[in-house]
């Protein structure tokens, strides 16, 4: 699956659920949230005030490690 600015929250936690730790790590602690879930990457990143392709990167580092 091909990380995006419109990937949900929720699928990027079936990909591989420890990236819920980047999420949390970075301030986004609402993750388990089932409104959440449904919440696009750009839209949680804008709710808390950061960039979502930084975002997207670190998601990325973080698969590729």
């Amino acid at each position: 699956m091909r990380i995006t600015k419109n990937i949900t929250i929720g699928q990027l936690l079936e990909m591989d659920p420890e990236i819920g730790n980047i999420l949390t790590e970075i301030g986004m602690h609402c993750i388990g949230c089932p409104s959440a879930r449904n919440e696009t990457l750009e839209q949680a990143a804008e709710v808390h005030g950061m960039d979502a392709d930084d975002l997207i990167e670190d998601i990325k580092g973080f698969l590729g490690a």
